[in-house]
């Protein structure tokens, strides 16, 4: 009922505009009475149209010929108001501003029967509002759900950066006293009293073999094979050959560290005290010379 107000109140007030016009106005040609049926016809051909037009829309139905009829009270009513509007003398702009009121109830029944087509019961449309409500209620679960991810991948590069920022800071500094500590050595190697310390060191115990001192491989070095657990145990004189070939492999004869590295890529296992008393033994026969 809310919803056909608008359009009640302008018939209304159309018709009683239709009525009072139509006596005024033919009240001086012809006896009141007179007028006065003349404009309740208008009004009740109008009024009898529209209840019949609104009881074949209720039923889902529509007549041709009722609306024709009742749009043509309608334009005949303000046909009327247009017309006293014209014959009046200087009221003609205020009676044309009041004259589109019959015409503009007829279109107000007409959108409402357009919204009664469409109207929807009430279990739908609480349906629908639980459907859209369920609709915002996903979207922002979402929305807070991709913040949060947000968040804590934010959270996680900013402390992988950190993490990151505190380990280079660390291998900057090791490097740096890595890189002091070998010039240190380098500079103790190359010193004077150095050979002589080493010489003073060895030669009771090596006679009649030079020392050197070779500074450990710092850097990128070949991988070596690991020994097999399962490789027999070699004897003495076995570990004396192997060394010695492996010694005398290349000219000048290896040092011992290179030979101990060719030793155990070759797949040879030894303790490294065999491998350096057998290399001892080797470099103290008769016409050869030791180096480290």
């Amino acid at each position: 009922m809310n919803a056909r107000l608008p359009a009640v109140a302008m018939t209304a007030v159309s018709m009683v505009l239709t009525l009072a016009v139509v006596v005024m106005w033919l009240g001086t040609a012809m006896p009141w009475p007179v007028a006065l049926v003349v404009g309740l016809g208008i009004d009740g051909g109008w009024l009898a149209t529209l209840a019949y037009e609104r009881r074949l829309a209720a039923q889902g139905d529509h007549n041709r010929t009722v609306t024709v009829v009742g749009w043509s009270f309608g334009l005949l009513a303000t046909g009327v108001l247009v017309a006293h509007a014209l014959t009046t003398g200087g009221e003609t702009a205020a009676w044309l501003a009041v004259a589109w009121l019959p015409a503009a109830a007829k279109l107000l029944w007409l959108v409402h029967g357009l919204w009664e087509a469409t109207a929807l019961t009430g279990g739908a449309l609480a349906a629908i509002r639980g459907i859209r409500q369920d609709a915002r209620d996903a979207a922002a679960v979402a929305r807070a759900r991709l913040r949060a991810q947000a968040a804590t991948e934010e959270t996680r590069l900013t402390a992988v950066t950190a993490a990151g920022a505190r380990v280079a800071r660390v291998q900057a500094t090791t490097a740096q006293a890595l890189s002091r500590a070998w010039s240190m050595l380098e500079e103790t190697r190359s010193g004077e009293e150095t050979g002589r310390a080493l010489t003073s060191v060895t030669a009771p115990v090596t006679p009649g073999v030079t020392a050197r001192w070779e500074l450990p491989v710092w850097g990128p070095s070949d991988p070596v094979t690991p020994a097999l657990d399962s490789a027999p145990a070699l004897t003495d004189d076995a570990l004396d050959t192997l060394v010695d070939q492996i010694r005398h492999s290349r000219t000048p004869p290896l040092s011992y560290r290179e030979m101990a590295t060719r030793f155990r890529t070759a797949g040879h296992s030894a303790s490294e005290v065999r491998l350096r008393a057998a290399w001892k033994r080797v470099a103290e026969r008769p016409g050869t010379e030791a180096t480290p």
